[in-house]
């Protein structure tokens, strides 16, 4: 039953229009941490430098490469 209403309350959202999941990155972002990992600076300092968590350059890094 609880599955049953939420599951009628993410359709209900999404006919609406809302988004719904983590939000992107935005590009201008993610095309500095490309910048700086084609550079070779390594995850964590590139992470520190754009002020973006280490799985976020992670999975731009995985996406570049993959």
């Amino acid at each position: 039953m609880i599955r049953e209403r939420t599951r009628a309350g993410l359709a209900r959202a999404r006919a609406q229009g809302k988004r719904l999941g983590r939000p992107p990155v935005k590009q201008g972002v993610a095309a500095a941490v490309r910048r700086s990992l084609d550079a070779g600076v390594s995850v964590r300092k590139t992470a520190a430098l754009h002020h973006v968590g280490i799985s976020t350059v992670q999975r731009i890094k995985t996406q570049v490469s993959g």
